[in-house]
């Protein structure tokens, strides 16, 4: 079972940490809210390795069943995998080759504001927030919590929907039931 979580963990850090390094190289085009959606479908998709990885246990491992307890544990194995690579690609990505991200997005941020006739106090406010958040980002701890935040609940749901799907008890070949 363990090696079934680290080979499925990291194919899926793999899929999700090469589309978000690709996704940055045009991240503050005129697509971004695509480029978000492409990463949060990405995330999805690296995280079906979930279903995957459970049925294989399950049918390969396990003669058949699997507790969802079991199914779960299995996918919050591979999401703290491969939401630990993506953490850690992106703070290479962020102090190595985008430091002025956080800049970037707050000035893109504005400047939607702007155009979608924000008020100045609106504006000042927003402004005054980013340049807060912008302080937290820099530290590494942060910046590695917030980065968090954005994989994790999504490998979470996907374990829970996994494990509620795919669990199967053991059934007593002579009575019929579990």
């Amino acid at each position: 079972m363990k090696k079934l979580i680290v080979i499925y963990g990291l194919i899926a850090g793999l899929i999700v940490t090469s589309w978000m390094i690709i996704g940055m190289t045009n991240l503050f085009g005129s697509h971004i809210q695509g480029s978000l959606l492409l990463g949060y479908s990405t995330m999805l998709v690296a995280f079906s390795l979930v279903f995957v990885s459970v049925k294989t246990y399950r049918d390969k491992q396990n003669n058949g069943t699997i507790t969802f307890g079991k199914a779960f544990q299995i996918g919050i194995f591979i999401t703290l995998i491969a939401s630990s690579i993506y953490v850690l690609v992106w703070l290479v990505d962020y102090y190595y080759f985008t430091p002025d991200f956080f800049e970037k997005y707050s000035a893109h941020e504005i400047a939607k504001m702007k155009a979608a006739g924000a008020s100045a106090a609106e504006i000042q406010k927003q402004t005054a927030a980013n340049e807060s958040y912008g302080k937290l980002y820099r530290n590494p701890f942060y910046n590695a919590m917030f980065t968090y935040m954005e994989i994790l609940p999504v490998g979470l749901l996907v374990s829970l929907v996994a494990a509620l799907v795919l669990k199967r008890k053991r059934v007593n070949p002579i009575a019929g039931q579990a």
